[in-house]
């Protein structure tokens, strides 16, 4: 099982910035997602001992579940909010409750083919030929601000689609110049689009400083001649207009997190510190999860030109390996990825594992000529130390892949280990090359550990327990996660079992004659 990270001294690499923050379980769940303003304050207060004194029961549930966080900087407060809200919907996680119904932040709109345009609020983006801005994080304020834009550009907010005459007459927005009056032909329809441009061009940001500079030079002349109701006024319309113009990214599904990453300057960088002949285009990264001795699986995530190729990853449930063995259950699966990879190359070309140009250049060419199904990859990463590093080259070995790259990351200082070499390679936590290793092993220990998690709870699912009386869902649980299967629980005597909380001899004797009569 991997280590905890030790999260207190991770703090240091916090920034104080901006952002959001999730924290994950021991299997990767996310199960919390929050947002800041000073994100190592935030996160620092989560691991200070008297945090825990003082929380609530639901915090302190929180925090001992905690295993490992990450984050994500933003620009401003307001982005830190759109995005929280994003990745709550996204990933729903547990100990969350604000934003996990249905409800979406404000966004305006205005559809440019209605007779006269208007602005509209709604929650729904439709492809409807309408134009939308934003999402919004403060929908007070872009209340303020749309109504502050109807009366400075003299745009209509009747409801009406195609007002007229008859609805002109029940009306008093041109009487207090709130509006330029298109339904009685008061302004052409080319100006009053103009206006409506003008007023978009606005709300996207266009002009954002020079109007706020001249609203408060406004607020000041009137503070001046002493008309504070006015200043007051010009305030109010300011502080809306800076909390709704403020420069935001919209984070939509799919879109994923901001990120300044450059994935292709950090494999030419780490090209460099490995003394790889060329940057790594492919790279093969496996991590063993071993949740209990009983459940045990692998995983293996594949990087092309430093982004994930979500389509070719693969996992494994170890077959050959009893208990806990990190060591044996990296060189299953090594030997299980490679030696497949082979004979799918010698279907389609039968000499190539034999040829003089070798296995590797053999299988290369297979992949350029379009006969391979699979391309080797340029560099394999196993997570793990020396003896993760020294099983993988063993099996690279025996299946003639011994100049294959190959390197161990070690988690907990982030030592990079390689073949021949006795000291690991510690790079500066600032470093592209380093922060791409870290993204590939953290995504396939995401990897690994979702499908450890959908293993167990399938097998709690399908499990016998079900129907075996006085079973509770958190007994049964508690059972599978200690002996790992029905056919292991049976082995076991009525001693053993008890030793679990809540569990008799004499309800254990009970189980086991009922399980022994199915």
């Amino acid at each position: 099982m991997a280590e905890s990270p030790d999260l207190r001294s991770r703090l240091g690499e916090v920034p104080h910035q901006p952002g959001v923050y999730l924290m994950r379980d021991r299997l990767g769940a996310i199960i919390y997602v929050g947002k800041a303003r000073d994100l190592r304050k935030r996160l620092a207060s989560y691991f200070l001992p008297s945090r825990r004194q003082q929380a609530d029961l639901k915090t302190r549930a929180l925090l001992d579940s905690v295993w490992d966080f990450e984050i994500h900087l933003v620009r401003n407060e307001q982005e830190a909010l759109l995005l929280e809200g994003k990745l709550i919907k996204q990933y729903r996680p547990r100990y969350n409750v604000s934003f996990r119904d249905d409800k979406r932040f404000l966004l305006a709109k205005i559809n440019p083919d209605e007779p006269w345009p208007r602005f509209v609020l709604t929650r729904l983006k439709k492809d409807d030929g309408a134009r939308y801005f934003g999402p919004f994080a403060h929908s007070g304020a872009l209340r303020g601000t749309i109504a502050w834009l109807n009366r400075e550009f003299g745009l209509r907010s009747c409801r009406s689609r195609e007002p007229g005459e008859k609805d002109y007459k029940h009306c008093s927005a041109d009487v207090i110049r709130n509006c330029s009056a298109p339904c009685v032909g008061k302004i052409t329809r080319e100006a009053y689009l103009e206006r409506v441009e003008q007023a978009s061009e606005l709300l996207e940001g266009k002009g954002r400083r020079e109007r706020i500079r001249s609203l408060h030079e406004e607020m000041e002349k009137a503070a001046g001649r002493m008309d504070f109701e006015r200043a007051a006024r010009l305030r109010d319309i300011v502080q809306n207009l800076e909390r709704t113009l403020n420069p935001t990214r919209q984070f939509s599904r799919g879109r994923g997190v901001p990120s300044t990453v450059k994935p292709l300057d950090d494999l030419s960088e780490l090209a460099d510190l490995l003394q790889l002949a060329e940057a790594p285009r492919i790279m093969e990264c496996f991590d063993i999860s071993n949740v209990s001795s009983n459940h045990i699986v692998a995983s293996m995530v594949r990087f092309v030109q430093g982004v994930p190729d979500n389509g070719n990853y693969r996992r494994y449930r170890i077959m050959t390996v009893e208990g806990q063995d990190d060591f044996a259950s990296m060189a299953e699966v090594i030997r299980r990825r490679y030696s497949r990879i082979l004979r799918e190359g010698a279907k389609s070309s039968p000499g190539v594992v034999e040829s003089q140009e070798g296995v590797i250049e053999g299988m290369r060419r297979l992949a350029r000529e379009g006969k391979a199904p699979i391309t080797l990859p340029d560099l394999v990463i196993v997570d793990g130390g020396k003896g993760q590093l020294g099983s993988a080259i063993t099996e690279l070995r025996r299946l003639g892949l011994h100049e294959l790259a190959v390197i161990g990351l070690a988690k907990k200082r982030e030592e990079i280990f390689r073949p021949g070499e006795s000291a690991p390679l510690i790079l500066s936590h600032e470093t592209g090359a380093l922060k791409l290793l870290q993204r590939i092993r953290d995504e396939a220990h995401r990897f690994a550990n979702n499908y450890n998690e959908l293993l167990l709870r399938k097998r709690m699912k399908e499990s016998l327990l079900d129907d075996c009386p006085g079973v509770s869902p958190r007994r049964k649980a508690a059972l599978l996660a200690r002996f790992g299967s029905v056919a292991r629980i049976r082995r076991q005597s009525a001693e053993e079992i008890a030793e679990l909380p809540g569990i008799s001899v004499r309800s254990a004797e009970a189980m086991l004659g009922w399980l022994n009569r199915q």
